[in-house]
């Protein structure tokens, strides 16, 4: 399971690097657990362009994935992009980079994982790989990149829930 972090695990504040700050979205803890108790590793795969803006630092960023932990449990590997948009790097997501490695880390075939995130650089970042999508909207989410995600979940227990019906292998 490949979750996007900002708006989709946690209340998007942008550029945070407060771990002060870090909210979970309802029900984040129960989707998880639901996930863990399935045996389904989780990886979390997350822009950071604020690090090459010099907003926050990468100390920073893995200080809110330390609380981030704390509030809703361990997480198997972890992938952060430090570039902005103009950097062309490719695991700034909609690249598949980072869902790539994090696939690779986590020992499963992309086309055995699911994202989950809410916008549609997470879906698209998630047909480059070969994985899965399912989206949770949010409020800034444009109604276009609703309007193309393949699947489209209220909630993310809700995306929780219909993931493990599409990952192989996994007893729903």
């Amino acid at each position: 399971m490949l979750l996007d972090r900002d708006g989709t695990l946690v209340h998007d504040v942008p550029y945070n690097g407060d771990p002060r700050r870090v909210q979970p979205v309802p029900h984040a803890r129960e989707a998880l657990d639901l996930l863990r108790g399935k045996g389904i590793r989780l990886a979390v795969v997350t822009n950071q362009s604020g690090v090459a803006r010099g907003l926050l630092t990468e100390d920073q960023v893995r200080a809110v994935h330390t609380r981030l932990t704390e509030l809703l449990g361990p997480f198997d590997d972890w992938r952060y992009c430090p570039h902005g948009a103009e950097d062309g790097c490719a695991c700034r997501k909609p690249a598949p980079g980072m869902l790539l490695a994090a696939c690779a880390a986590l020992g499963v075939p992309p086309a055995n994982a699911v994202m989950i995130g809410d916008i549609g650089a997470d879906v698209e970042a998630a047909r480059a790989a070969g994985a899965q999508a399912i989206m949770v909207p949010t409020p800034e989410t444009l109604p276009g990149e609703v309007a193309t995600a393949p699947l489209v979940a209220d909630d993310l227990l809700s995306a929780a829930r219909l993931a493990v019906e599409l990952l192989p292998g996994v007893a729903a």
